[in-house]
């Protein structure tokens, strides 16, 4: 298996630094709303991958923390009138809510800051007294100049970085590309005690904290994130933490692609901003999973209402398959003629190639429709035996429905859907398949193709088993 390296530029041979054991980090939410489509990426796209790594026999310790202590945290509690702690606890345990609905399964561990203080602070202490952070009145800075690799990941020039850094009047730090470890206590503020006086942890040293605590080494295999944290934060989380083991952090770093809302950059101010929780009151959660993994999961993806929609119909299609296959495990007929037994083996072949090739998903989805085609050609033609039933089966349920948690999958009816004119409608339906079933059993087969085009073209499938004809919407 190969896997992009973002640390340096190219596709590399992916072996766990222990064999058979996968150690895994992937940066969380900080937790001080609903999340956001933008957020729920990585989230299913490292989960994807984690169900994967585990299909090919590795054990994967799956680390993905909470940040409960933070800026945005404590404006937001004291505008609510709770405590930070209370409010990270609310959004926690929304945040769970979110990923079930996303068929995101829980880590291995799911650290929080507020739960690692003493770490953090040992931590901190060990990095002053190497000569890689500094106190001044009570905050803790780490000092870049004395790491020399920094800028490695992002490819950033500290130089460049320097220029176009802006410094505060009252900045207390030797160096605008300091960044901030320890920080001194605020009025009203939660806070711990510290060797350098009342306060709490900055943002990027929780990840190292917690990262090596929770694998219990220096190194880890697989950092995963959004492409917008390899700088500052990834790059800030290599620079402590190499500074303070002298070990490579992480062999193998993996970024997921941005989101774009209408070809526009998703934000607040654009009003382009949308929570997970609203669009599941219109999709499924497997149309959501599936439209973020439809996409390489390195590339930039466009989110609005007409693609969830047409993975909506994406997913039907393969629900359709997969369906049929159900309905074929009991069928006890032998045929002379079996095409899934072997064209099944060719396309898992190449499911795996494309898994394999740097966790290529978009690839791998397109084998399933081929599939899809194969298994509607096998039904109407009468050629498939119990083996290649199971086979086929077998392989949409190791991929579709344990790996990428696409499938099973239902539609969500809205509410035109519950009105009489559906029901009117699906009435009408069932009358055409029976006379279409009829004028089979006649064999006016003219007349049965008739009924099947005529209906294609306003995207309804017509579905022939030996049993008769059903109907689904494409």
């Amino acid at each position: 298996m190969k896997v992009y390296n973002t640390a340096n530029r190219k596709k590399e041979e992916f072996n766990s630094i222990n064999k058979g054991i996968v150690n895994m980090y992937v940066c969380g939410p900080t937790t001080y709303n609903l999340i956001h489509i933008g957020n729920a990426r990585p989230l299913v796209v490292f989960d994807a991958f984690r169900n994967y790594l585990t299909s090919l026999g590795y054990q994967v310790n799956y680390i993905q923390n909470f940040t409960d202590v933070d800026d945005k945290i404590i404006n937001k509690a004291k505008d609510e009138g709770i405590g930070p702690l209370e409010l990270a606890a609310k959004y926690i345990a929304e945040y769970t809510k979110d990923a079930e609905s996303l068929r995101v399964k829980k880590a291995t561990f799911h650290p929080k800051v507020s739960e690692n203080i003493d770490e953090i602070i040992e931590f901190i202490a060990n990095l002053i007294s190497k000569g890689f952070a500094y106190e001044i009145d009570g905050d803790v800075y780490f000092d870049v100049k004395n790491y020399k690799p920094y800028g490695k990941l992002s490819g950033k020039n500290t130089d460049d970085l320097k220029a176009g850094a802006r410094v505060n009047v009252d900045d207390k730090k030797t160096s605008p590309l300091d960044f901030a470890l320890w920080k001194n206590v605020k009025e009203g503020e939660i806070n711990w005690i510290s060797p350098w006086g009342k306060g709490r942890p900055g943002w990027h040293i929780e990840c190292s904290t917690m990262s090596m605590k929770y694998t219990n080494s220096p190194t880890l295999d697989i950092h995963g994130g959004g492409q917008d944290l390899i700088f500052p934060h990834h790059e800030n989380e290599v620079a402590q933490s190499e500074a303070y083991t002298g070990a490579p952090f992480v062999k193998y770093w993996m970024h997921n692609g941005f989101i774009t809302v209408n070809k526009e950059k998703m934000s607040k101010s654009l009003g382009n901003f949308f929570l997970v929780r609203e669009i599941l009151e219109k999709f499924s959660g497997e149309v959501i999973r599936y439209f973020l993994l439809s996409t390489h999961y390195r590339n930039p993806i466009d989110f609005n209402d007409g693609a969830l929609l047409e993975s909506e119909k994406s997913l039907t299609k393969l629900m359709t398959g997969y369906s049929n296959l159900e309905k074929l495990l009991n069928d006890s007929t032998e045929n002379q003629e079996d095409i899934l037994l072997e064209e099944f083996k060719q396309i898992e072949e190449k499911i795996e190639k494309a898994l394999q090739d740097d966790f290529n998903t978009a690839l791998a989805f397109s084998y399933f429709f081929d599939g899809s085609k194969i298994i509607t050609r096998a039904i109407n033609e009468n050629k498939y035996s119990k083996e290649g039933v199971e086979r086929a089966y077998n392989i949409f349920n190791k991929y579709l429905v344990d790996i990428l948690a696409v499938l099973p999958f239902e539609k969500i009816e809205s509410k035109e859907d519950d009105s009489s004119d559906s029901e009117v409608f699906k009435k009408v339906m069932d009358i055409l398949v029976n006379v279409r079933n009829t004028a089979r059993k006649d064999k006016n087969f003219a007349y049965g193709d008739l009924i099947r085009n005529e209906l294609a073209k306003l995207d309804i499938d017509i579905i022939d088993t030996k049993e008769g004809s059903t109907w689904k919407r494409k």
